[in-house]
This record gives C-alpha cells, sequence and structure tokens, in this order.
C-alpha cells in the first residue's frame, strides 16, 4: 500500500505562489531612454520577448523544483501486509537481593575481597547481556520487594538498574516470599512458556507476609520455573569485617527452603561461593530450552523519497546553470560552430 509518512507536508506546495503573488515586487528604476531609429526599437522588442520567456522558463524550474521537494519531505514509501515476528527466548524476571548481609566482604574476584552486592552485580550484567531475544525484568528485595523495571526488550535499562541497586536500600531484613509473589504477579499476564524466576539470595525468609514454599506452589500451578541461587562463602572470618567479624556467612542461608522452591517448580538451586561458581550458574541456566513465541507483527516499508529528491537536484542543477547563462552559452557556441562548418 502506497502512502506518505508525514502528509500534512503537502501544504507547503503553495508557498511559493503565495509569495509571488502577495509579497508587493520591488519596482526597477529606469534610467531615460533615448530615442533610436525603428530598427533598434523592433530588435529592443524582440530581446524583451525573449527575457520574459527565459524568465518563465526559470519560474516553472523553481515551482518544479519545490513540488519535487516537498513530496519528498513527505516521505513517499511503500508498506506491506503486517507479517508475525517470531522471537524465540524467555521472559525472566531477576529478584535479587539487597538487604543488608549484602554488605559482607566475603567475596573473591580476582583475587581480591569484595562485597557479595559487588560479584552479584559483575555476574548479573554479563547474564543480562547475554539475553538477545528475551524480556528480563528486574526485582529487588529486602524487608520488602520491590520492582524495579518491568518485562522489557531493553537490556541496557535493566543493567542501569542493577548498577543501581544499594545494599540495605528496602530493608536491612530478606523478604524471598513476597519477592518470589510479585515476580510470579508479573509473569502471569504473558504467554504460558519461558516464563522463568531466577532468585539469587544470600539468607532466610525473615520479613514480608508470603511464605517461600507458597509462593512456590502459586509458580508450579501457574507453570512458572523457579531457578534459586544461594549466595556465601565458605565462612573464612578473615573476608569478614565490620558488624560481620567473626560471624559465620553461610549460617543464615536457608538452603533447604531453596532447594524445596526450586523442585516444586522443575528447576533447580545453586550454591555460588565465589565469581567462578556464580559464572557456571549462570551459563547453565543459558543452556536452557528456548520457547518460540510470535507476540509482535512487523509491516516491510520500502521508502521512495530518493527518487524525488534526485529530481529535484537535477532540476535545481539546471536551473543554476541556465540563471548563469551557460546552458545560453553553449548553445550559442553550438550554433557558430554549425555555421562555421557550413
Amino acid at each position: 500500500m502506497f502512502e506518505l509518512a508525514t502528509p500534512w507536508l503537502l501544504c507547503l506546495l503553495p508557498i511559493p505562489w503565495l509569495i509571488w503573488h502577495l509579497v508587493p515586487q520591488m519596482q526597477r528604476s529606469l534610467s531615460v531612454a533615448v530615442k533610436i531609429p525603428f530598427y533598434q526599437a523592433v530588435a529592443g522588442i524582440l530581446n524583451n520577448e525573449k527575457r520574459s520567456l527565459a524568465k518563465q522558463t526559470h519560474n516553472y524550474l523553481f515551482f518544479a523544483v519545490w513540488v519535487l521537494l516537498v513530496f519528498a519531505l513527505s516521505g513517499p514509501r511503500w508498506v506491506g501486509e503486517p507479517r508475525p515476528l517470531a522471537r524465540e527466548g524467555y521472559n525472566i524476571m531477576l529478584a535479587l537481593d539487597i538487604s543488608g548481609s549484602m554488605e559482607m566482604n566475603d567475596m573473591l574476584f580476582n583475587g581480591r575481597p569484595v562485597t557479595r552486592l559487588s560479584l552479584v552485580k559483575h555476574a548479573a550484567k554479563d547474564f543480562i547481556q547475554e539475553r538477545v531475544g528475551d524480556r528480563i525484568g528486574l526485582i529487588v528485595f529486602g524487608s520488602r520487594a520491590y520492582l524495579q523495571t518491568p518485562l522489557t526488550y531493553d537490556r541496557r535499562t535493566v543493567l542501569k538498574r542493577v548498577e543501581d541497586a544499594t545494599a540495605g536500600l528496602a530493608g536491612k531484613l530478606t523478604s524471598i516470599g513476597d519477592a518470589l509473589g510479585l515476580a510470579i504477579k508479573r509473569l502471569q499476564d504473558v504467554p504460558a512458556g519461558g516464563r522463568v524466576i531466577v532468585l539469587l539470595t544470600d539468607g532466610v525468609n525473615n520479613a514480608g507476609v508470603m511464605a517461600p514454599l507458597k509462593a512456590a506452589e502459586i509458580a508450579r500451578t501457574d507453570g512458572i520455573k523457579v531457578y534459586t541461587i544461594g549466595l556465601g562463602s565458605e565462612g573464612d572470618p578473615r573476608l569478614t569485617g565490620g558488624m560481620f567479624q567473626g560471624l559465620n556467612p553461610q549460617a543464615d542461608l536457608d538452603e533447604a527452603t531453596l532447594k524445596k522452591v526450586a523442585k516444586m517448580t522443575g528447576g533447580r538451586y545453586f550454591r555460588a561461593m565465589d565469581s567462578a561458581s556464580l559464572q557456571t550458574i549462570y551459563q547453565t541456566i543459558n543452556q536452557m530450552e528456548k520457547v518460540t513465541s510470535a507476540q509482535e507483527s512487523i509491516r516491510p516499508q520500502h521508502d521512495y523519497y530518493p527518487w524525488p529528491l534526485g529530481c529535484a537536484l537535477m532540476l535545481f542543477l539546471f536551473w543554476l546553470a541556465n540563471k548563469g547563462g551557460l546552458i545560453s552559452g553553449v548553445i550559442t557556441r553550438m550554433k557558430k560552430g554549425d555555421i562555421r562548418a557550413c
């Protein structure tokens, strides 16, 4: 189907005509003419007629160039029928624990101790960047769970939200059940198949209103897989510091509940103790079988604006050459050449 992208630009077509008729023309002052013989007067009349014809030709060329330019600006194009766009991928909600314990400095990255949240951010960025074709959303939770990014193909926005996550911002406690419930709610409105929750925590559910196992039952009923990741080192006290000095970093990790949640929903539980193990976990999740869905459509489009634009350019160059006398000069030389040849 042929259409114009911006048809309202055709309203610009009469502008030169309006300027020509509404703007008063400048009156040229003529010097006093001296009467000359009859022959010279006739020659002057003929020259005036030639100039008038040339002026009309210039005007016609100018208007033709203007019409072609306006038509090109209006965006002539051919648009085809809608075609379904098949996407192969997942709808993934990433639930990230940012409770106070994520400030513990007991993880190793490139041989140096870092906080748990710093390590999680680094691994999560790599995971998100590989989600080509997947829609991904982000939930952060502490004492309460918050939706940071709804399901989207815009991985750059999700990466930005992960970078902005701060330990303790959502509270010092851990509400695993509420985070799962919020993730399930956001996935219930998308078509079945390929719905996944990746939950990462370093603690035990000690806040919120929903129990993790109750949320797991709802996820199983809706056909949503939950992959749980328990984060924590082996308890080397030399890596901990501040208010966590001397504590066992894995004492508060409720692995039993995380394993039950994963098993009930058909997912898997992973234990992450350092950067290498966390990367391996995300790579394993990447190997999940993809689901094909056709939820979007595209319309093929072919633009025609280069054609009138090119014609306008050629006519403009011809107009300039004619205005500068180049065309008439060439014609005159050709005529002289013909006369000499004769």
